[in-house]
């Protein structure tokens, strides 16, 4: 069953309140569910979910379909490096998970569901490009040449990230929700204003955010001023139906790709579950903003399918039909199947990747295993990127308190 029932101009999900329905008690507590066959039927075959305007290249049974306005032409190359990337980071992720079960990190923030969304955005920016995170994008910053082992340290608690945000082409993750979007812009204005857009050498920003981000004031204080200063931005919206445990109809009386005409900008709805729409949706996208013909927004029509983070328990809030409804439109599935029987891929070159994603596991464990303490006056390093005579007197005071500290004789006062 489609996961989501449009009733008038209300958007609702089955178990929820309408507010425009007589009051009831409240919606019923989630439990176990099997799909039917003819609901299975339905979630292969239904391409509605996310209405008419969705596009759409590859259906949920990995058939290649066209489409008026947005395309693109992949190799068959090309293809299995998409395969691969969605592989190899969904791997990662599934680490991530297990590593914070084990108390080797704090939290895990999963990408489960969205690998499509984010590989296709993340190929289709170029070097010169800048994209700002949240939390989730390790498919983005896989793209943008970030190693996995790279993005450990902050959920580990060692640091705020490891990469240069200047050579990458990749901001550093920011927690705040939504203040992403508000940093995008003004990195977007700034290649505005130094002649950096304008045709087809141009650069442009994109600035990555979920559904519940779009309830923020920063997302909409950032979309104000790049529509009225036509900065080179694409906002990505990975609308992923939750925003923890609160349901897309609490953040929205309309599709929110529509949002962006109350702006002034254009907004598109893409199947975020297929990694070729989100190429070629993405690839659009920022060729209008490099061109200098403003901002755009870009929702991907996507489902976590796991947890909003290790944090939280998903199934406190989402019924299990919901879930085994979209992971008949697993994005990783839809391009293996459509690799085999368009000729693109083999079995042998499937379990080459599959290798592949064993050993970047064992990597990816190894290094969080034997990951050094930062010392404790790590704290003070690069809090300004000037030096800070205040900063640098706290430092000197707090290692002369360790200093002092390791003096003192054992089960002496401390």
């Amino acid at each position: 069953m489609p996961s989501n029932i449009r009733t008038g101009e209300h958007w609702t999900r089955p178990g929820h309140l309408d507010p425009h329905a007589p009051a009831e008690t409240g919606p019923p507590a989630a439990t176990a569910a099997t799909p039917t066959r003819e609901q299975v039927i339905a979630g292969l075959r239904a391409t509605s979910e996310g209405g008419a305007d969705l596009v759409q290249l590859l259906t949920p049974e990995g058939e290649r379909v066209s489409h008026p306005e947005f395309d693109v032409d992949v190799s068959a190359e090309q293809l299995r490096g998409l395969y691969r990337d969605m592989v190899l980071i969904r791997r990662v992720d599934q680490e991530g998970n297990a590593l914070q079960r084990q108390g080797q990190l704090g939290i895990w923030v999963p990408l489960l569901g969205q690998e499509a969304a984010q590989i296709g955005a993340g190929r289709a920016l170029r070097s010169t490009d800048m994209a700002f995170p949240s939390y989730r994008e390790h498919g983005v910053a896989w793209c943008r040449g970030i190693d996995p082992t790279e993005l450990l340290g902050i959920f580990r608690g060692a640091d705020h990230g490891s990469w240069d945000p200047g050579s990458t082409g990749f901001h550093l993750y920011t927690i705040v929700i939504g203040n992403q979007c508000l940093n995008a812009t003004g990195y977007a204005m700034g290649q505005r204003f130094e002649g950096r857009v304008g045709d087809d050498a141009g650069e442009a920003t994109m600035a990555f955010f979920g559904d519940g981000a779009t309830s923020q004031g920063d997302v909409h204080e950032a979309m104000v001023w790049s529509a009225v200063y036509d900065a080179p931005l694409v906002f990505f919206c990975q609308n992923n139906q939750w925003a923890i445990s609160e349901p897309l109809e609490r953040q929205t009386r309309v599709p929110l790709h529509q949002r962006a005409d109350g702006y002034g900008f254009r907004g598109v709805r893409v199947d975020g579950n297929d990694v070729l729409a989100s190429l070629a949706v993405s690839r659009w996208a920022l060729d209008e903003a490099r061109h200098g013909n403003g901002p755009v927004l870009v929702e991907a029509f996507t489902y976590r399918m796991g947890a909003h983070t290790t944090s939280d328990d998903a199934t406190r809030y989402r019924l299990d039909d919901e879930l085994e409804t979209w992971k008949l439109k697993d994005p990783v599935e839809r391009l293996r199947v459509h690799l085999l029987r368009s000729g693109s891929g083999d079995q042998q070159f499937l379990d080459q990747v599959d290798a592949e994603a064993d050993e970047l596991a064992e990597r990816f464990r190894r290094y969080c295993f034997d990951m050094p303490e930062p010392p404790p006056e790590r704290i003070f390093s690069e809090v300004y990127a000037e030096p800070s005579p205040p900063v640098e007197q706290q430092r000197s005071d707090y290692l002369a308190y360790l200093a002092d500290f390791a003096d003192q004789p054992a089960g002496g006062v401390r």
